[in-house]
């Protein structure tokens, strides 16, 4: 998910697809735990994407 798309939604959905992202990162190291992911390349991109949406958050509140 790209910056300038999270920019566009609203407080509520970052909140919902933080947490989905979220269970989706733990999900994915569960996986790779279990059995090597063919592209382990996913867990650093849901990784940053968490970061950005939280980073996303942080501002909006910040700035109220």
């Amino acid at each position: 998910m790209k910056q300038s798309e999270i920019k566009q939604l609203s407080t509520a959905e970052l909140q919902e697809k933080l947490s989905e992202t979220k269970k989706s990162y733990a999900d994915l190291k569960m996986a790779h735990t279990v059995s090597p992911l063919e592209n382990p390349i996913q867990l650093r991109d849901v990784r940053r994407n968490v970061a950005r949406l939280a980073t996303e958050l942080t501002k909006r509140d910040d700035v109220q």
